[in-house]
């Protein structure tokens, strides 16, 4: 099982502070950044070989890439993207295509959470091809990326508008993709940028849905996450690491 950080945004809400560096390298737990934390997760749940998906100051990540090697025992790999001005996420994962046939961990770059969320996808049934971490205690409003369930518990609709009064929880941006799924996503992927360059991957989890594949989901249970679009969000971020008692990727070291 390998890992997957989709790290090539612009984070233009987080301006001045991403004018030099990817919102992804922000510190949020002491000089640790998003990126270390999201890095030291995999790391915690025996995934080692890990590439970042780059573009908005890739070469911010490229200078640190050593030093995050060393602090979390995991190998980098990195790789660019070429067109994150122009095109959204749903890029940025169809172009780890590969990385996803040998069975992956993905995490958007901008997410901080414990590495129990990991556990609990590596958990999930081997034979379920792709499984997502669902939060389902959070109370929703438009900004999250809701959910909605069939009677079985896999995903039947994803997007942000959907009515949160309906819908089952919030997807965090954590996902297991196993082999089996990686050529089917990866087509539909292509298909969802293709058709419009600004929706995202979850678009295309959408799009995998509609042409009759099953996504599971797991409850993370009552945790403590922030996914960090804007300054607000910045200084929860270095609250919930503040508040890890050492169990955490933000706690004591």
């Amino acid at each position: 099982m390998r890992g997957v950080v989709l790290a090539a945004g612009g984070g233009t809400r987080l301006q001045p502070l991403t004018d030099d560096r990817p919102k992804t390298m922000l510190p949020v737990a002491g000089e640790r950044s998003i990126l270390e934390l999201a890095l030291a997760n995999l790391a915690a749940n025996g995934i080692d070989d890990v590439t970042v998906v780059t573009g908005h100051r890739a070469d911010v990540i490229e200078q640190a890439a050593p030093g995050l090697e060393q602090r979390t025992g995991v190998s980098l790999r990195l790789r660019y993207n070429e067109r994150f001005a122009d095109l959204n996420n749903a890029y940025s994962l169809w172009l780890v295509a590969d990385v996803l046939g040998e069975g992956a961990v993905v995490v958007n770059g901008d997410t901080v959470h414990p590495p129990d969320v990991e556990r609990r996808l590596l958990d999930a049934p081997a034979d379920e091809a792709l499984v997502l971490a669902l939060d389902r205690e959070k109370s929703l409003a438009e900004e999250e990326m809701k959910v909605l369930l069939d009677d079985d518990g896999a995903l039947s609709r994803i997007h942000k508008s959907l009515d949160p009064h309906e819908a089952a929880g919030e997807y965090i941006g954590v996902a297991r993709i196993g082999p089996a799924a990686a050529e089917g996503l990866a087509d539909a992927l292509r298909a969802t940028y293709e058709a419009d360059g600004n929706r995202y991957y979850e678009d295309g989890f959408q799009e995998y849905v509609d042409r009759g594949n099953r996504v599971a989901t797991v409850p993370i249970g009552n945790v403590a996450w922030v996914e960090v679009d804007d300054h607000a969000d910045l200084a929860r971020a270095r609250e919930v690491t503040a508040s890890w008692d050492g169990s955490g990727p933000g706690g004591p070291q």
